[in-house]
């Protein structure tokens, strides 16, 4: 493990969370935070130990806030809390992400409005150094009063229940502990709520969706290029005049950088005169307005995740100069979901323009003298007919999948928490959809390198011709029909 990244609270970067997330780094929060983080712990304990009703110090939970808690019972009622809460289905969340939901949870506990004590973050930070990971399962969470079944999974671990997985093996989350030199703790007042209110694992599933994505839509740029050039589509609609004159910057940016990828392609070249197609389809004249109305999409959710990823959003809060504990509403994770909503839209998007490009190069009657289905020998071999299919199954499923989930609510802990954002499997259905998006754009750029290799003796430009290169390291040209699952899965990778 490296050394640990230093983090300060509300003012980490999304470039920061990205490499964290990729890198698997191991984090620790400047130690400037900690005077704050003491003060809101002490504030706590005066609570605690006082008559007048605080909920969560000394209060039962939810419906159940009326019923006041002695202070005798208040270490039971947090471990209860945690014990209760721990009620997630399903597969369990990478463990990527997972680790990601736990640097979330330190940022904002580091913001010194929660009440924890700061060891309780230093053993979550020993968690995230010594590689103990909990297992977290990936259902159970509407997204309001906090992602509470996830994170009480991950909290678990730290008073020595649940699960954890240390070193490639699954285990109870005591003795992952006990294996890694850690020890549990015994949680304090508020200490239980503080690490289950927030919006840590909608968010962290929210940021990895982001970061994929991104990483797709640059794909996409020399997959639309070599797509423009297998078909020997006009260049025209890339001029920089016709950008400038709309001024978004993502289409801008787009049609920029399509025209570097493009830049001395012979084949573009053989037909820049002469050209007797006034316009090309869609998929290829508005790719710049279509994928860079998305990257704009990507932009403005990016912005939300990073101040989420800052953000304190556990209840009660702590306001420090005030001396006060005050209830509020910061764990409804409306914002993300939103997001997450918006990054579903923008690989649905980028998906449906894709597999249009597909189709364009495998129909003989648009695709500009390429042989039909893209096959050496049309006929005897079907070539690229049922990839293009499985473009479009995918390409469905993904349309399907965009529908905006943060419209959705239900009533939750009779009607106490009546409006809930839905953000957790909004935000958890990215993964989904950007693999599905990974196998489009991989299916796509297996046609256009059969494309751009059928203008032989012509030529592609140079940074397309070492992505088809790259592409070839893996994935032979289709001389003829063979078992194609293969190499669809190593186009999509």
């Amino acid at each position: 493990m490296t050394t640990p990244r230093v983090l300060t609270p509300g003012a980490v970067t999304l470039d920061d969370l990205e490499t964290i997330h990729r890198e698997n780094l191991a984090v620790t929060l400047d130690r400037a935070a900690k005077p704050a983080i003491d003060l809101a712990s002490e504030r706590v304990a005066e609570a605690a130990s006082g008559e007048e009703a605080v909920y969560g110090v000394n209060t039962g939970f939810g419906k159940l806030a009326s019923v006041k808690i002695a202070s005798a019972d208040t270490a039971t009622l947090q471990r209860n809390l945690i014990l209760s809460h721990c009620c997630g289905v399903g597969e369990p969340l990478d463990t990527a992400t997972t680790r990601l939901m736990m640097v979330l949870k330190l940022l904002s506990l580091g913001r010194g409005a929660s009440g924890v004590r700061f060891e309780v973050m230093e053993l979550i930070e020993g968690c995230l150094a010594r590689g103990v990971t909990p297992v977290v399962p990936s259902q159970g969470s509407v997204g309001a009063s906090g992602d509470l079944a996830p994170l009480a999974h991950m909290t678990a671990v730290l008073i020595g229940e649940g699960e954890a997985e240390f070193e490639g093996t699954r285990m109870a989350g005591g003795a992952a502990l006990a294996k890694a030199g850690l020890a549990p703790v015994v949680l304090g007042p508020k200490e239980g709520l503080g690490l289950i209110n927030g919006t840590q694992f909608s968010t962290a599933c929210a940021l990895a969706g982001l970061f994929s994505t991104w990483r797709l839509a640059e794909a996409t740029l020399v997959t639309s290029s070599l797509s423009t050039d297998a078909i020997m589509g006009s260049t025209a609609p890339l001029l920089p005049e016709i950008h400038a004159l709309r001024g978004h910057r993502g289409q801008i940016e787009v049609a920029s950088a399509m025209r570097d990828l493009m830049a001395g392609s012979q084949i573009r070249e053989s037909h820049r005169t002469g050209d007797s197609r006034v316009q090309d389809p869609y998929c290829i004249r508005c790719q710049p307005q279509v994928a860079g109305a998305c990257v704009d999409l990507l932009r403005m959710a990016g912005r939300t995740l990073e101040i989420e990823a800052n953000a304190a959003t556990d209840n009660p809060l702590v306001l420090i100069d005030e001396g006060r504990i005050v209830s509020g509403g910061n764990f409804h994770a409306e914002p993300v979901a939103f997001a997450a909503d918006q990054i579903a839209l923008a690989i649905a998007e980028l998906g449906a323009i894709a597999q249009r490009r597909v189709a364009l190069m495998v129909d003989p009657t648009l695709s500009f003298d390429l042989p039909p289905f893209l096959a050496r020998d049309p006929g005897l071999n079907s070539g690229m007919m049922i990839a293009e299919v499985t473009t479009a199954a995918l390409m469905s499923e993904n349309k399907h999948l965009a529908h905006p989930c943060s419209i959705d609510s239900t009533p939750t802990s009779a009607n106490q928490e009546d409006h809930v954002s839905m953000a957790a499997h909004g935000a958890r259905r990215l993964a989904r959809m950007n693999d599905n998006l990974a196998v489009v754009l991989g299916v796509e750029l297996l046609c256009a390198a059969e494309g751009v290799e059928h203008r032989a003796p012509l030529v592609t430009s140079r940074p397309l011709q070492a992505a088809v290169a790259k592409l070839r390291e893996h994935v032979a040209p289709l001389t003829a029909d063979r078992y194609m699952a293969g190499d669809i899965e190593a186009a999509a990778r």
